[in-house]
């Protein structure tokens, strides 16, 4: 009789290398989940405190910055916000009722006048950090005294100092007979807006108003002032113009800051009304100049934080706090810091030359 072979226990080489490739499949999965779970948290945390990316949807900050950029947000400079609700990370999927305690880290610097400035926007209904995102400079501080007289803004009863990339709206006056070229026009940097025989509306900055003054076909360039006594707008909300669109003037006001007390009354209310009941939620009831405050009657409120005035660099086509008011110090997000790609969506081309500049 044949012996049988005595079982050693010992697995197949085969069978030990398909065991082995299988550990080593997982360890290298394992690896790559650990490493895409720790990008994911440093994604997490550079986004919430450190940077963030935002693209330039309108023309609102022309020519300063262009539709099409895409930037890189500090939010370093004026200290980052701890996050504010409860939300799904790269998303606008929140938890809605959850607001979570909150406070602003410390920045390395505070906001200064003419800052290009991220902020939310203030008049979105929706928990802070989930309103859009807007951006402009920030033409008043705490505490200025601003107003508009034929476009012009004046802070502390001074004229502010103009960029050359402003943007606005001027009537020019062709020659008789005489079509102007809106590729002509289009290439030095302006935009024909209207026109009606030899009168055109262009949105264009000072300096090609200057220039164009020169052209040959033209007979006469002057910036576009709606007179004071226009008022062809409905109301919209909050604006500082007493029921009327009118923004190429305003009367002087003094932009609110924590601490100071203000005396209400029915002439000042459009001024201070979203201030108490929207970004500081107070309980307000009003009858003419009579005002019951969270159940208190008086007339008398202290401001609780900073707010500034923004506006856009093309101000005939920026809706900004001429429209909607002050924005409130927690709906800062950050400082604009650098262009890192730009894409013209006319010519379906990058702006290689804008690409890495720094925001001014």
């Amino acid at each position: 009789m044949k012996k049988k072979k005595k079982q050693t226990g010992k697995p197949s080489k085969k069978r030990a290398k398909g065991k082995s490739e299988d550990q080593s499949a997982k360890h290298w999965a394992r690896e790559w989940l650990d490493a895409l779970v720790w990008a994911a948290i440093a994604a997490i945390i550079l986004r919430t405190f450190f940077f963030g990316a935002y693209r330039i949807p309108t023309p609102s900050m022309e020519k300063t910055l262009l539709t099409g950029d895409f930037l890189i947000v500090t939010k370093l400079a004026y200290g980052a916000r701890t996050p504010m609700t409860l939300s799904v990370p790269f998303t606008d999927i929140y938890t809605p009722g959850v607001n979570l305690p909150w406070f602003r880290l410390p920045g390395y610097s505070e906001i200064e006048r003419d800052d290009i400035v991220v902020f939310n926007y203030p008049i979105d209904v929706a928990p802070i950090s989930i309103k859009t995102n807007y951006i402009k400079r920030a033409v008043g501080m705490p505490g200025d005294r601003l107003s508009i007289d034929d476009k012009i803004l004046y802070v502390n009863g001074e004229a502010a100092p103009e960029y050359e990339t402003l943007m606005y709206n001027h009537r020019v006056q062709a020659r008789e007979r005489i079509r102007l070229s809106p590729t002509k026009v289009r290439e030095a940097g302006g935009s024909i807006l209207q026109s009606n025989n030899n009168n055109y509306i262009i949105n264009m900055t000072p300096q090609l108003a200057d220039e164009m003054q020169e052209w040959p076909e033209i007979e006469h360039v002057e910036t576009f002032v709606l007179p004071e006594s226009y008022d062809g707008f409905s109301r919209r909300g909050f604006n500082f113009s007493r029921g009327f669109a009118n923004h190429d003037h305003m009367e002087e006001f003094t932009i609110p800051y924590e601490g100071k007390e203000v005396e209400l009354s029915s002439d000042n209310w459009h001024l201070y009304q979203d201030i108490l009941e929207r970004y500081e939620r107070n309980s307000v009831q009003r009858d003419g100049d009579r005002f019951i405050i969270n159940g208190e009657e008086t007339n008398r409120y202290t401001i609780q934080q900073d707010y500034y005035f923004m506006m856009g660099d093309n101000r005939d086509d920026s809706e900004d706090s001429r429209y909607w008011g002050f924005v409130p110090e927690d709906h800062v997000i950050g400082k604009a810091g650098i262009i890192y790609f730009s894409w013209d969506g006319e010519r379906l081309l990058p702006r290689f030359g804008r690409m890495f500049n720094l925001i001014h």
